[in-house]
């Protein structure tokens, strides 16, 4: 269990070959170039919610809403991680406070026990909460974009290719073919000369 927490926090490969897997595996998946890359979008974009532990149905939902690939929406949550989290949450705090024109430091959730959040939840939550989700809406938006775009390209590029190397694979292999036709059809003649 402890391992599977800590390959989480820092892959055991490393950070840029786990970067590199997960654009395998997100090129690869079936679907136009479109489709996967809103699915990947609206992962990204649900992972500025402050909802841990919802992200993946959270994006689920937009990428079905949008047509979108759902499992692409998995990898596209690989966005909010432990270590994009805290900046997440500052900045979509910000933005919401911003948006509603309250001081973001006039806020506190300090002091509480457990007992107490447990208790009212909603109460003691909902002046942190409240501005994390209306800012998350902004975020959300500018982030599904600034991942859509990237991601549809490289996704389009790699069919692209893979579609050209089928492609001249195919050819080479109708030239062996008529060559070796050819050799055998040439052989037949030559034998009834």
């Amino acid at each position: 269990m402890w391992t599977r927490f800590w390959q989480f926090l820092w892959p055991r490969m490393g950070w840029r070959r786990y970067a590199t897997y997960l654009r395998h595996r997100l090129v690869r998946m079936p679907g136009t170039s479109h489709t996967v890359a809103v699915g990947f979008a609206a992962g990204a974009a649900m992972s500025m919610t402050p909802f841990m532990g919802f992200h993946f149905i959270l994006s689920a939902a937009l990428a079905w809403f949008l047509r979108g690939n759902i499992l692409a929406s998995a990898v596209g949550t690989i966005i909010g991680n432990p270590w994009t989290f805290p900046v997440i949450w500052v900045v979509t705090y910000e933005i919401g406070c911003w948006l509603l024109g309250i001081d973001a430091h006039a806020v506190s959730i300090r002091g509480h026990t457990v007992a107490e959040v447990m208790h009212d939840p909603w109460g003691i939550l909902s002046p942190v909460l409240l501005p994390m989700v209306l800012g998350s809406v902004p975020a959300g938006i500018v982030v599904f974009f600034a991942a859509y775009w990237p991601a549809a390209k490289i996704i389009d590029r790699y069919k692209r290719q893979r579609l050209e190397r089928q492609h001249r694979r195919a050819l080479a292999m109708m030239e062996r073919m008529a060559a070796a036709g050819a050799t055998t059809e040439e052989r037949k003649n030559a034998g009834q000369d």
